[in-house]
């Protein structure tokens, strides 16, 4: 295959998944109530966004969601990665790894089921302990990765100087990894934010999201506020991947 060839299919692929993307940030300045055609530019549609108190109260709570997700995400996946590391158990990876590869829609059947068990409330508590639970997965395979790219000879010698196990993790180990650390924690926050399916079963009767609220506002009309708060939404959700991706094992490696 020549190489015209491969860089005109390589253009289709990305043009395929990106012009929908570049139409949606283009509508959301569109000076009519439809998005038939376009009318005329204007930054009405981000006004009405930003009065708009149904949309802003779901935003809220996507954010909270999120920044107690991956906090908790976090501080678990940290945990799940080290032992990974450290610990050949063959059932641990599984359990880490298995909410990874399970379909979304099993999971969030799964977790609804397990919620009304043991008689949770669904709602923002049901969501949160659901959008924990995918991510610690995503966390592990972080801090894991940026373990085994570790030099072992520092934190040995921090042991042979008279460190404890536990100094020499907080001392050595920990700022080494601090990197993968924060790229996990933005990574959860960006699955946190984003997420529809598992919401969508978990989430109570008055608890809304962003994912939720723009689900709920399409199944009426494409106004180009839903547009607005797409490319808003995008906007975040690319910047938080840019920054995670600066901070992978591999970028940091590549430096």
């Amino acid at each position: 295959m020549s190489k015209k060839l491969l860089a005109a299919s390589g253009i289709a692929v990305y043009a395929f998944l990106y012009l929908p993307l570049v139409v949606v940030v283009a509508y959301s300045f569109n000076n009519s109530k439809l998005n038939a055609e376009w009318v005329g530019f204007t930054w009405h549609w981000y006004q009405v966004l930003l009065s708009d108190d149904t949309m802003l109260k779901a935003a809220g709570n996507s954010l909270l969601i999120a920044l107690t997700a991956s906090l908790a995400s976090t501080m678990l996946g940290t945990m799940a990665g080290y032992a990974l590391y450290r610990y050949k158990l063959k059932l641990l990876p599984v359990l880490v790894m298995a909410p990874l590869a399970i379909p979304e829609i099993l999971v969030g059947v799964s977790l609804l089921i397990f919620f009304v068990a043991i008689n949770l409330t669904l709602g923002l508590l049901s969501i949160m302990l659901s959008h924990i639970a995918f991510c610690v997965g995503f966390v592990a395979i972080v801090v894991r990765s940026r373990l085994s790219g570790m030099d072992e000879s520092l934190p040995e010698a921090a042991r042979d100087l008279g460190a404890t196990p536990f100094q020499a993790f907080r001392l050595v180990t920990l700022p080494l990894i601090a990197p993968g650390i924060i790229a996990g924690a933005l990574l959860a926050f960006t699955l946190s934010i984003d997420d529809f399916v598992i919401t969508f079963f978990t989430a109570g009767v008055g608890a809304s999201t962003l994912p939720l609220q723009i689900y709920s506002m399409i199944k009426i009309a494409v106004t180009p506020e839903v547009n607005a708060i797409s490319t808003l939404l995008m906007l975040l959700t690319l910047f938080l991947i840019v920054v995670a991706s600066r901070l992978s094992p591999d970028s940091i490696r590549g430096k």
